[in-house]
């Protein structure tokens, strides 16, 4: 069994290597050129990125044909692939990707909406990944990844909405607008549909973090917990959110790590947040 994701998911490229997944590009527009978000650093990008403002790149879906391309070399070694993909509901990825399935014919190619993008994302990967190694029938770990994608939380908050505003990946977070230099939101990744919606609208960085975590607390008490704390150049503030919830959840894992270039594109560089789920559904398989 083969497992495909994007780099939405923000897998270090050393869990791609040992675990044998396999990454489609998405891709950053410039003024001077497409560039494959994995092929950029996260300083790399952020210094451009800060060069260019007012003025922010897009990014770009890879085509159903770099799906195609994919899962026919794929399926030359295993008659079932499982993809992963950011969200429906905030990329047209899937989309590719289904298309691109179409017509292959030598396998089965498992399109699977992760409902939400970066740690959360990263999680369904990861389970997928190790379960296939352990032997474990499609079946069960199609059920598996709908256990994990109904139970992790994905939760944020950013220094300015100005980059989701230029982006349009503002959604149902539109009520903030009128101050977007002001408000410093904290939002999370709806289970029901994979948008954005607001938590809470804090005045500072510091406070929001508070907020983040008591969030995590009501949503699972004493549950232990994998947490993997996500930024773009917040490191500071990533290392507090890290402490914060060491001090008042139950964590079993954490972990610190650099948000995908393709996802800075949406947020800027003042982004700090955290994907959680159960650990007893990842640790072990």
């Amino acid at each position: 069994m083969k497992i495909v994701t994007d780099c939405a998911a923000d897998l270090p490229n050393e869990e791609l290597e040992s675990m044998g997944i396999v990454q489609v590009p998405l891709y950053i527009q410039f003024p001077e050129g497409e560039v494959n978000s994995a092929d950029i650093t996260a300083d790399e990008f952020y210094n451009r990125l800060e060069a260019m403002r007012p003025a922010i790149p897009s990014t770009a879906q890879p085509s159903s044909g770099v799906f195609n391309e994919i899962y026919q070399k794929l399926a030359k070694v295993s008659k079932n692939i499982i993809s992963i993909h950011v969200s429906s509901g905030l990329s047209g990825t899937i989309n590719s990707a289904r298309v691109g399935a179409e017509h292959i014919k030598e396998a089965v190619v498992n399109v699977i909406d992760s409902m939400t993008l970066s740690g959360g994302e990263r999680f369904q990967v990861l389970a997928a990944a190790r379960a296939a190694k352990a032997g474990w029938s499609l079946k069960a770990i199609l059920e598996r990844l709908e256990r994990i994608r109904d139970t992790t939380e994905v939760i944020y908050t950013l220094d300015t909405l100005e980059y989701l505003a230029r982006g349009g990946r503002i959604g149902r977070v539109q009520a903030l607008m009128g101050s977007v230099l002001k408000i410093k939101p904290v939002i999370r990744v709806d289970h029901n549909d994979g948008k954005y919606t607001t938590v809470s609208k804090g005045r500072t960085i510091t406070q929001n973090l508070g907020v983040i975590v008591d969030h995590i607390a009501d949503m699972y008490g004493s549950i232990p917990l994998w947490a993997t704390v996500l930024h773009g150049r917040f490191a500071e503030s990533a290392d507090a959110l890290a402490e914060l919830m060491r001090e008042k959840l139950n964590i079993k894992k954490m972990e610190i790590l650099r948000i995908s270039p393709v996802l800075g594109v949406h947020t800027g560089p003042g982004i700090v947040g955290t994907a959680v789920v159960p650990s007893d559904l990842i640790e072990g398989l």
